[in-house]
């Protein structure tokens, strides 16, 4: 019933059916290794590639700006596109990583797909760049906690 109604990632790309990425300069020198920025998208949706049922989760984008920072309303938007899209938590998560550091070419790149349970299972999906986190990040990066608890909590 509800398969129907999606569309997989593959055709949605092919179909370029997603909105454009926005930046804009960035208005400070992160050349000294500091002024990474985190923006938290607590409300992703996306569907089950298998029975369409929707997928929720929270997205955590962080990264250390080279020359680009993403304009916010865009990535908005950009992120809530993928609310009837057919795809696996996994491919997702890497798809907003790679698109992300291709639209911004950033100096350090983490993104985290923090999803509720699916079946009973927790998912949560984080791709990082290569190379030391800049300074700070540990203070933006808190500790991802799964959504379902055991016997002994």
């Amino acid at each position: 019933m509800f398969y129907e109604n999606l569309t997989p990632l593959a055709d949605a790309l092919d179909k370029d059916l997603f909105p454009k990425l926005e930046t804009f300069d960035c208005p400070f020198d992160s050349s000294g290794g500091t002024g990474v920025v985190r923006i938290i998208f607590p409300e992703f949706t996306c569907v089950c590639p298998k029975t369409g049922y929707p997928d929720f989760g929270t997205i955590g984008l962080y990264y250390l700006p080279d020359k680009l920072c993403v304009e916010l309303k865009s990535w908005k938007l950009w992120l809530n596109s993928f609310r009837m899209i057919g795809t696996f938590h996994e491919t997702v998560t890497a798809h907003i990583f790679e698109t992300a550091k291709a639209v911004l070419s950033p100096r350090w790149i983490m993104v985290s797909g923090d999803f509720f349970p699916r079946g009973n299972v927790d998912t949560t999906v984080i791709f990082e760049s290569d190379g030391q986190r800049p300074r700070g990040t540990d203070v933006l990066v808190t500790a991802l906690k799964p959504y379902s608890r055991s016997f002994g909590q």
